[in-house]
């Protein structure tokens, strides 16, 4: 029997991929005052229309029965599963997994199930989980999967850029105040996750310039570390995402996906949102 790969929704890996490796995902929720939605079943643009009619809504965690279906399918079919998960710092759904596979080994008490915190969200967790479904594919044992998870977090990094701070400031993120100063005076955060938590890499005026330096660090590791694989994030703005493809893709040959981040992650953002996630060859920590 096999290592199956279980992940979120807000790893945000491409269908494709899930299909090709076989990586299980567990939807998180939207809740607005008269609607929940599975944000795997809510579009963009169909989400950020609500949110503009409803305001800003709650995000949830997996409930125990999708996690346990998931998890059941796997193990009462003899396979051991590795299940890696948006930051515990982010999300309940670390900690609800972690419930999960006890409820799970209840009942099947020989069950082989490891539960990971990936410390992040959209593909910096995707590329663990598809490097982890890529070592199952190899044969690795349930021990090997977990290492090659935890080297992967080791070298990968998230960066990313909302189109304004609208969004973060809705969001309770930053006070009105910094808001109004920050949208006068074109400051744009770069943003990264750190430690399980969002912080401010740097703070550049104007998009363009801080879509630049955001391009620059990722050079800069990967001058240093080497390259893994790249993805560009965004959140309605698909041509803006072409243009820093095309960027990065003047300095390194390699090829690079263009992924939309889902409205779980997108909401605390916002639509114009772009970011780089990408992993080295070589430890970055």
């Amino acid at each position: 029997m096999t290592v199956k790969i279980l992940t979120d929704s807000t790893s945000y890996i491409d269908e494709t991929t899930k299909a090709d490796l076989d990586i299980r995902t567990v939807s998180l929720n939207v809740e607005f005052p008269d609607n929940t939605f599975k944000e795997t079943n809510i579009n963009n643009e169909m989400f950020y229309k609500m949110m503009k009619e409803k305001g800003i809504p709650k995000s949830s965690q997996p409930s125990i029965g999708d996690l346990y279906d998931e998890m059941e399918d796997v193990v009462k079919q003899g396979h051991s599963l590795v299940g890696i998960f948006l930051s515990s710092d982010m999300s309940g759904t670390y900690a609800t997994a972690h419930m999960t596979k006890d409820m799970i080994l209840e009942k099947y008490p020989d069950a082989k199930i490891e539960i990971m915190d990936s410390r992040s969200n959209c593909m910096q967790l995707g590329f663990a989980a598809i490097e982890a479904a890529r070592a199952a594919k190899e044969n690795k044992t349930l021990e090997e999967v977990k290492k090659v998870v935890e080297n992967n977090i080791s070298r990968s990094r998230f960066l990313f850029i909302p189109d304004n701070l609208e969004y973060l400031e809705k969001g309770g993120r930053i006070g009105k105040a910094n808001a109004i100063i920050g949208n006068l005076f074109k400051i744009i955060p770069i943003l990264t996750v750190e430690d399980g938590v969002t912080t401010v890499f740097k703070k550049v005026r104007k998009k363009k310039k801080a879509i630049l330096a955001m391009v620059e660090k990722m050079l800069k590791d990967i001058e240093t570390y080497g390259v893994g694989e790249i993805v560009v994030h965004h959140i309605n703005c698909y041509h803006e995402a072409e243009d820093v493809v095309n960027k990065i893709k003047e300095s390194v040959e390699v090829d690079i996906k263009i992924q939309d981040i889902g409205p779980v992650i997108g909401l605390h953002v916002g639509p114009g949102a772009i970011g780089i996630a990408y992993y080295t060859k070589e430890d970055m920590r």
